[in-house]
């Protein structure tokens, strides 16, 4: 470990962070079958900050083998009200280990310390309390059915709700600990078992997590990690023959490799991929309220996360002001580390990541977009990136096309008779994730929201997000929905039961 000087990190973040990590299975640490290890890195020093196991196939296996012994064993005969409590114990324990976790989440993501903070400390924990009240509430239903038509006797016909088995959860980096949240907490709620393998660049709130499932009393064997790299670990849990179900957040690139894989058992796939969210802003829309709006829906986690409106429509007669004034506020952003609250801006993922949103800008600019502000790194340690708006682009352009998953916000204009014009640039992109309109004029409102093809649209706001609102994607943007109900029935199966006397 080899933190910068200027971090005060409290001792049980001290502590966890000089552990050697390996993969939680069956209740236990356990070392890598293989021996291998990989070293995690703070994004915004690129220093060293701890090493953990890195699995396999055999390692997958047998976390596999441990899901499947507890989702037959103990946790079968564990009642709806138990997984309640057990969940509403580890909201609670999740909330006592605020400050390690918003720490973790830092040192792993990169993200600043406010935002660690309300995700730690109010977004996963009520989402876990959300899902602990579910478990009394799964139902099946009766029929009035009649099997064979004509048959004497009675009948009684009904459905069970059942959990659906062995769970494999594959997390990204941008957001760790929240979505490692949307997998564990509705799998728990219904009785399945989980494998989970977080991104290897982001391990240490998962690995965590999984300790504090155990204090809460969910039994050995039901929650189990393995670290690892994707192209190993990942593609070993998604290929599974033992798995019943994978639920994936990440590239849709990576998406489409996970059906495939999936395809051998013909698991069930849920998937929350890529977005190239647009922001519909409107001559009378209220601009004290778009230009931050706007700021924040591309800006939002450095621009690492899928909903990030990162296309910007907006009428003629007020283009000028907006792109000035989000220009304004992304010139105004403090880039620095996470831990020191005098910075609200924090790195990109990796120098991998950076490069990576260099070139999309470099492209757009060469494409003949315009540079307004950003576009290149401060010469600091670190992963870093200037938040970068791009006018004058259309919709041919690479940094339009593509989900860059960074801080670039490219900008078009449009007329009073460009209505449906701007409907169809909207839904221009494989992606339809989210997306959000901007006017005060309600009847134009509800009209763009009928003609943007996405999962979930905002008015006068940008990525709406409760537990119970369902989300997910159109299109390439992914399969099912999180959040709400809808994301239980994804972790269940129906049986249908007739009896006759």
């Amino acid at each position: 470990m080899n933190l910068p000087a200027s971090y005060s990190l409290s001792k049980p973040t001290l502590d966890f962070l000089a552990r050697k990590h390996g993969h939680f299975i069956g209740g236990r640490w356990v070392p890598s079958a293989s021996g291998a290890t990989l070293r995690i890195h703070d994004p915004a020093s690129g220093a060293e900050i701890g090493e953990v196991a890195a699995g396999d196939a055999a390692d997958i296996d047998a976390a596999v083998r441990a899901a499947r012994a507890a989702f037959e064993g103990p946790w079968s005969k564990f009642t709806s009200h138990r997984r309640g409590e057990i969940l509403f114990r580890l909201a609670d324990l999740i909330a006592q280990n605020f400050q390690q976790l918003v720490e973790l989440e830092v040192l792993d993501n990169g993200l600043p310390l406010p935002l660690a903070q309300y995700v730690c400390g109010l977004v996963v924990p009520e989402f876990f309390r959300y899902y602990a009240g579910w478990p009394t509430k799964i139902e099946g239903s009766t029929l009035p059915a009649s099997p064979g038509g004509k048959l004497p006797g009675e009948h009684l016909s009904f459905t069970l709700r059942e959990p659906l088995g062995v769970v494999g959860a594959i997390t990204p980096w941008n957001a760790p600990l929240p979505i490692t949240m949307l997998k564990v907490a509705p799998a728990l709620a219904t009785g399945c078992t989980m494998v989970l393998k977080p991104a290897e660049l982001t391990p240490l709130t998962a690995m965590r997590l999984v300790e504090l499932c155990q204090e809460a009393g969910v039994p050995d064997g039901v929650m189990n990690l393995v670290n690892g790299y994707g192209a190993t670990a990942g593609a070993a849990l998604a290929a599974h023959p033992g798995v019943d179900k994978i639920a994936f957040t990440g590239s849709t690139a990576v998406g489409k490799q996970i059906v495939q894989a999936a395809a051998g058992n013909l698991k069930k796939v849920t998937l929350e991929l890529g977005g190239k969210s647009p922001v519909v802003v409107f001559d009378d829309a209220d601009l004290e309220q778009v230009i931050p709006g706007v700021a924040r829906a591309c800006f939002f986690l450095q621009g690492q996360n899928c909903m990030a409106g990162t296309r910007l429509f907006v009428h003629e007669r007020i283009h000028d002001k907006v792109v000035e004034g989000v220009a304004a506020v992304a010139k105004s952003f403090k880039l620095g580390p996470g831990l020191d609250p005098a910075f609200d801006f924090g790195p990109l993922i990796s120098e991998k990541q950076r490069e990576r949103v260099a070139g999309f800008v470099e492209a757009g600019r060469k494409e003949g977009a315009e540079l307004v502000c950003g576009g290149k790194a401060p010469s600091r340690a670190g992963w870093f990136y200037e938040p970068t708006v791009l006018a004058r682009t259309n919709d041919a352009m690479t940094p339009v096309t593509n989900e860059i998953f960074g801080p670039v916000l490219c900008v078009q204009s449009f007329g009073d008779d460009d209505f449906d014009k701007v409907a169809r640039s909207a839904n221009s992109t494989v992606y339809g994730l989210s997306g959000s309109v901007w006017t005060r004029d309600l009847s134009k409102a509800i009209r763009m929201v009928g003609r943007i093809d996405s999962g979930q649209v905002a008015v006068n706001m940008h990525a709406a997000l409760d537990p119970m609102m369902p989300f997910g994607g159109n299109k390439q943007s992914g399969w099912g929905r999180e959040f709400g109900k809808e994301a239980l029935d994804s972790y269940l199966k129906t049986k249908a039961v007739t009896i006759t006397w």
